[in-house]
């Protein structure tokens, strides 16, 4: 795969090429070992491209995962423990599931990065809330969000998002003070 699209919010690209040049090769060298075409394995059932061939992104991220894996970066799940201390006193709820969590695909050295093949709100989600909240629990100070461009994109399920969009929306969005650095990589196939 390559790197097709970068763009630098709140000033992601040269944070993270300042503090962690060595991590971004590690990153780009991630990005460039995976052969997108060991995943066109999905078969759609969509009614707009019945039987086409489409890129599954459940076999991308498990590719991602075995390549980050060999620099030795790692996931981190934080367990979030929900305040019940709103709830109007006639409420009674049920006691709330054991075992809700936050995520991040991977992190070294205080560089989170997520890979993102869903839906538009995940990608907002990854870096408007996400990233600070990673950064406020103390894990992270930068993020890297690598996600489709449009071309790659739309070999894929309908539905999932990509970067052109994504850059769009956040530079109409601007920065806020509590937005941390996040490079954004668009990846394509070829």
């Amino acid at each position: 795969m390559i790197i097709a699209g970068i763009y630098s919010f709140n000033k992601g690209k040269e944070y993270a090429e300042k503090k962690y040049p060595r991590l971004l090769k590690e990153i780009q060298k991630v990005i460039n070992s995976i052969n997108a075409a060991d995943h066109l394995i999905k078969e759609s059932k969509e009614k707009t491209m019945p039987g086409q061939m489409l890129y599954s992104p459940v076999s991308l991220n498990k590719a991602f995962k075995k390549e980050f894996d060999k620099y030795d970066w790692h996931h981190l799940r934080v367990k979030c423990d929900y305040p019940t201390k709103y709830y109007v006193q006639e409420y009674s709820p049920n006691p709330l599931n054991k075992g809700q969590f936050r995520e991040m695909d991977f992190i070294k050295e205080k560089l989170g990065v997520e890979v993102q093949f869903g839906k538009y709100a995940f990608m907002v989600y990854n870096v408007s809330a996400k990233m600070t909240i990673f950064k406020n629990l103390g894990h992270i100070d930068a993020g890297v969000e690598i996600v489709p461009v449009k071309q790659f994109a739309d070999n894929m399920s309908t539905g999932v998002s990509y970067f052109e969009q994504f850059v769009w929306d956040l530079e109409h969005r601007g920065v806020s003070d509590i937005d941390i650095p996040v490079l954004i990589y668009g990846i394509d196939s070829r």
